[in-house]
């Protein structure tokens, strides 16, 4: 039996349904439940579906590296920290900066510097710090730029995991996506073996489509042993749209990392 525990992004399935039902829905399913950003949620009604949330955005606005931008994503983190208790979720992403509702960076940077990388550095120390105090974790995305998005700073698997080493702090871990890591790098099974004890958490999609296992080129079967294998303890949260009905396609991403 897998070691790992099975969520999915409520923002991406069942989307004929109100959301608060969608939850319910992946809830009833078995499975835990992520959300995108919370600013325009019941988080009342959320709490009262009973679901388990694994993970949340745990920002509203800023970047890592823009002195002003800083104030306000670790502002927002804090703000995000008061939810997650409430919501009783362990987890918060982050991204290198933050992202419009396209999915595109609000400040597209062409090279990043390595006075950026220097000042990354210094603010995810300060967001582990109130993960820290507030017993959370903030995690790291990575994310592809040839598709989804451009021009997002310390955006490779690579630079994740580059960051949160330098951080090196339980209360900061990688997300590793690897529908992002496929486009972005591939090698996904050493990917997975070198990040180790970095990772924080697993979002899973097929390539091309961004939809569930087992639609595209990745054999997440072979994924799902290497977790396994490597004793990975996490969540795995598909974070992909549905080809066809939803809920057989959340059948379909629990059969591919059943082992």
């Amino acid at each position: 039996m897998a070691s790992y525990q099975l969520s999915v992004c409520a923002e991406m399935v069942f989307l004929d349904l109100p959301f608060i039902e969608r939850v319910k829905r992946i809830h009833e399913m078995g499975f835990g439940v992520e959300i995108w950003g919370w600013a325009n949620k019941d988080i009342d009604a959320l709490v009262a579906t009973g679901a388990r949330f694994t993970s949340m955005t745990g920002y509203l606005t800023g970047n890592l590296t823009d002195d002003d931008e800083i104030q306000q994503l670790l502002a927002s983190a804090e703000a995000s920290l008061a939810v997650a208790e409430r919501l009783n979720c362990p987890g918060l992403n982050l991204h290198g900066t933050d992202l419009d509702d396209k999915g595109l960076p609000v400040k597209p940077v062409e090279v990043v510097t390595g006075a950026m990388w220097l000042k990354a550095v210094e603010t995810l120390r300060k967001v582990a710090q109130l993960g820290e105090r507030a017993g959370r974790v903030f995690t790291l995305e990575n994310l592809n730029l040839p598709v989804d998005h451009p021009g997002t700073p310390f955006a490779l698997a690579a630079d994740t995991l580059a960051l949160v080493e330098a951080v090196n702090s339980s209360a900061l871990k990688m997300n590793l996506d690897l529908y992002h890591a496929q486009i972005g790098e591939g090698n996904l099974i050493e990917l997975i073996r070198r990040c180790g004890p970095a990772i924080g958490e697993i979002q899973v999609a097929d390539v091309p489509g961004r939809q569930q296992p087992g639609t595209g080129e990745i054999n997440y079967r072979a994924i799902a042993r290497t977790l396994h294998d490597v004793g990975y303890r996490g969540t795995v949260a598909m974070e992909g749209w549905a080809k066809g009905d939803s809920t057989a396609a959340l059948q379909q991403f629990r059969d591919h990392f059943t082992v």
